[in-house]
């Protein structure tokens, strides 16, 4: 449709998230250290706030009117006002926080500590570190349930899928993958209770039915895969691979 320089240098982009209402496009500029603000309606770029070291996840939580970046240079989450753009808070996450998802009956965000080992808990109201989950492992990306209202999250090196409940914030299920190896992408669609899971050591995309916590399904994908995203008006499934290839599921 169009194609829009997004300003800064030529260095690496990382996650992005988008607030529908408010049609903002958050895009995490990880080599710039910097988050992107991108106007989907007007197709251009209206901000870049600075200071966010080596961002790598973003998430934007329209009922609360704020974004989160993970900064891993410092090792901090970084809280962002949508109204005003600028930075309103900095809470520690851990030895390398990553991708992030919000418990909206709890007011909590769960942090991937890839590095550590943990999910970090923060309160959001607060903007507090209120819990450590231990997960025995690293942390690819962690995801909330809408359906059961519990936060999973990958652990790569142990090829399972965890499950926490943000009422005691506990682990209460670990869901052995053993078709995965190395599994940091994780997508859950709570209509069909699936998760979908990404596995960049043998590049395969796996299929977790929830209600069973069977393997539905595999399948191969482009090299190291990571994010995913799900178009639930087409019904279609993107999986996005480092190598530069995106993958399509219907």
């Amino acid at each position: 449709v169009p194609d829009v320089p997004l300003g800064g240098s030529t260095t690496r982009l990382d996650y992005e998230s988008i607030d529908p209402g408010r049609h903002l496009l958050f895009i995490a500029h990880l080599g710039d250290s910097a988050v992107i603000v991108f106007d989907t309606q007007k197709q251009r770029v209206v901000s870049r706030i600075g200071d966010v070291s080596h961002v790598h996840g973003v998430l934007a939580i329209p009922e609360l009117g704020t974004v989160y970046a993970s900064a891993t240079g410092t090792n901090e989450v970084v809280a962002i006002d949508e109204a005003t753009l600028k930075i309103t808070g900095r809470v520690p996450a851990g030895a390398y926080p990553d991708g992030m998802a919000y418990a909206p009956d709890v007011h909590k965000l769960y942090v991937s500590d890839e590095h550590g080992d943990t999910d970090t808990v923060i309160d959001v109201a607060t903007k507090t570190r209120v819990a450590t989950i231990p997960l025995a492992g690293e942390v690819g990306n962690t995801q909330y349930d809408a359906a059961s209202k519990h936060v999973f999250a990958n652990v790569q090196t142990r090829s399972q899928l965890v499950e926490i409940d943000p009422a005691t914030d506990r682990v209460v299920d670990r869901i052995d993958l053993p078709a995965a190896q190395g599994n940091p992408g994780l997508l859950i669609v709570p209509e069909i209770r699936l998760a979908f899971i990404a596995c960049e050591g043998n590049h395969k995309l796996i299929v977790l039915d929830l209600s069973t916590r069977k393997i539905a399904a595999s399948f191969k994908v482009g090299k190291d895969p990571d994010v995913l995203a799900f178009d639930d008006g087409r019904n279609l499934l993107y999986v996005a691979s480092e190598s530069g290839v995106v993958s399509l599921f219907n």
